[in-house]
């Protein structure tokens, strides 16, 4: 199967995520959980790219991105809020959790419809992560001792997320009227798309690589 080197990378990271586990168990809930969002995000990218590529098939993706891309950002507000520190963030995440999806709900049912990509809510989670992805930055720079940070699977997660959603937030925000615009550039977004899902994964899989000490 011709898979998209993204989904190969993708693979790849859930893969290094259980070795990780079976390796070195964890104390943090969502490096526990992480592997198997992913192996659930490998479905869900099989399904979608069976429906496209290999069935020829109309059906439109958006009935599995709509809530998986729901789930996707709720997991993430999950793990960001077991990564900072201070219980008023804590809190706000918490509220993003149970409001996000609430939001995503009101959002097809009353502005976007069922029979679309929901971009808004989208868009709206994109800058709530990368917000909050600064934030845990901040709490970082105001630590009072250093830290290894390349040893460190929080700042390899937090870095993913921010770059990946800071630069798709625009071209995801706009995926509805891209419909209209010309073949070559859609294939450049879409190139742009797979560049920018390498670099999430790959940071991924340094997140569970650099728990684990090599032994000489």
């Amino acid at each position: 199967m011709n898979l998209p080197f993204d989904i190969y990378i993708l693979i790849f990271s859930a893969v290094v995520g259980f070795y990780s586990l079976y390796r070195k168990r964890p104390r943090e809930i969502y490096l526990k959980i992480f592997p198997f969002f992913l192996l659930a995000t490998v479905l869900v990218e099989l399904a979608a790219f069976f429906m496209i590529e290999i069935a020829k098939s109309h059906a439109p993706t958006y009935l599995l991105y709509n809530p998986s891309t729901t789930l996707e950002f709720v997991f993430y507000f999950f793990s960001i809020r077991e990564i900072i520190k201070k219980k008023t963030a804590k809190n706000i995440l918490l509220g993003l959790m149970v409001a996000f999806p609430l939001a995503v709900a009101i959002n097809m049912t009353f502005f976007q419809g069922m029979h679309r990509f929901n971009s808004f809510t989208y868009s709206i989670g994109c800058l709530l992560i990368v917000g909050s992805c600064i934030y845990y930055f901040y709490e970082l720079f105001l630590m009072p001792h250093s830290v290894n940070l390349l040893r460190q699977p929080p700042f390899w997660i937090c870095t993913a997320l921010l770059f990946f959603y800071a630069f798709t937030y625009p071209i995801y925000g706009l995926s509805n009227l891209m419909a209209s615009l010309p073949t070559h550039l859609i294939i450049i977004i879409g190139r742009i798309l797979d560049s920018l899902n390498v670099l999430l994964y790959s940071f991924f899989s340094i997140a569970f690589l650099c728990r684990l000490r090599i032994q000489k």
